[in-house]
């Protein structure tokens, strides 16, 4: 982003926010077919009455420059619904997909999901559902990060009037993808109604002005797993049904953009733990690709949190001893651009840090999720690596261009926050 441009933004009304993200950029021609979003109906109460419709997202199982999946929860259906998608602009060349189903924790509905692979980069697309008349429309991520684009980060979600106003909010920024890190909609692996309402409200709001559907990218929280913390992949009840596409083996994994953007997406102890296996796994993940353009790591508890207190509780689960002593070195030596965590429910930066201590090639770590639950942080007086901090529902555009990164916090009502911009590589760790 050149200096212009930024000054531009910042000058930006909030109302006004989302034309200024987009000025330069052209829009695609016109559709033919109507993709715009349709109102839905409050969510049904009854689980046999759930359509498609009501439970409908996307999300990636690899590759997203390529691939999409779609998915959704219902009843067991005895003819399941094909999924057929194809160009959106030019000839309707229609590919039809494989819907495979399965449970969903221990209620009678299963979940549908369908991926298509060989998609073309940067390109727009229509798909259909069954019998329906009504045509949906998603993205692909561009082949290479020669262009802006945007995502959106956040994690502690919940279902309530606050986590529907950030989606919403998210929505108009018109990104590529939404990354959730953590405490999606409470459901704790026991409450099927909280998981299908969070799913139900996601893809209700999280639909773009140009009718695009938002792909949901996630990461594990304690609120996704009975007991919160050293969980069997069977105590997450409802999370892994949705997301074992991902998260097939364990409950960590790496998502890369092509070749420009990779997410380490990690578990802070909610099933796998954080020393041994998922360290030394960490460690071979960021060491190939540590000089990838934009490399970002998201984990649900924070290790330099903003809430709770970080220092002599090594017993105490969810303050983060653990990540500074295992990860942090890691992201250090390896050159990660910014670790997005949450779990504190507010709104935070750090200064970049290494080894604890503000170091300006060090490591930002940014979010302590706030998307749809309050706490009111510690001020920086009291916390020396902390940078900024807010008692704030909000969510975070990371606008990527060329070698430039834009990190724009957001509150509900659009209010900016913050405003950080990382760029280019690190340096490699000294000594």
């Amino acid at each position: 982003m050149t200096l212009f441009h930024r000054r531009g933004f910042l000058r930006a009304s909030a109302a006004g926010l989302a034309a200024t993200w987009w000025v330069g950029h052209s829009s695609a021609a016109d559709s033919p077919v109507e993709v715009a979003p349709e109102p839905r109906p409050a969510l049904p109460l009854d689980f046999t009455k759930l359509t498609p419709q009501d439970t409908l997202f996307l999300t990636w199982q690899r590759d997203p420059t390529t691939t999409i999946t779609v998915q959704w929860i219902a009843p067991p259906s005895e003819q399941i619904p094909a999924v057929r998608v194809a160009p959106r602009f030019g000839p309707a060349n229609w590919t039809n997909g494989t819907v495979e189903t399965k449970p969903f924790g221990n209620t009678d509905l299963k979940v549908y999901r369908c991926e298509f692979v060989g998609l073309t980069p940067g390109t727009e697309y229509i798909f259909q559902i069954g019998s329906s008349s009504q045509v949906h429309c998603f993205r692909t991520m561009p082949a290479k990060a020669t262009n802006t684009f945007t995502w959106v980060s956040g994690g502690d979600s919940g279902i309530g009037a606050d986590a529907i106003a950030t989606n919403i909010l998210a929505a108009k920024q018109e990104p590529n993808f939404v990354l959730i890190a953590g405490d999606l909609g409470y459901d704790n692996g026991t409450s099927a109604k909280v998981a299908v309402q969070f799913i139900a409200n996601y893809s209700k709001h999280m639909i773009d002005p140009k009718g695009r559907l938002i792909p949901l990218v996630t990461c594990m929280g304690n609120h996704e797993v009975r007991g919160g913390y050293k969980g069997r992949r069977s105590d997450a009840t409802y999370y892994l049904p949705l997301f074992d596409g991902l998260y097939k083996d364990t409950t960590y994994n790496v998502l890369d953009f092509g070749d420009y953007l990779s997410l380490v997406l990690l578990d802070t102890g909610h099933v796998s733990p954080i020393e041994g296996e998922q360290t030394q796994w960490l460690e071979d993940v960021l060491r190939e690709r540590q000089d990838r353009p934009h490399l970002f790591v998201a984990n649900h508890v924070p290790a330099y949190p903003s809430y709770r207190n970080p220092v002599g509780r090594e017993k105490v689960l969810g303050v983060g001893e653990l990540q500074r002593r295992h990860w942090s070195p890691l992201f250090e030596r390896y050159r990660v651009d910014a670790v997005l965590e949450h779990h504190d429910h507010t709104f935070k930066r750090t200064h970049p840090l290494t080894d604890g201590l503000y170091d300006k090639y060090g490591v930002p770590y940014l979010g302590d999720g706030s998307w749809g639950k309050l706490r009111t942080p510690v001020p920086p007086e009291k916390r020396p690596y902390l940078a900024k901090v807010a008692k704030a529902y909000h969510m975070t555009v990371q606008q990527l261009e060329g070698p430039q990164r834009l990190h724009v916090a957001m509150e509900n009502g659009s209010r900016l926050l913050d405003v950080y911009t990382t760029t280019g590589k690190r340096p490699a760790k000294r000594g």
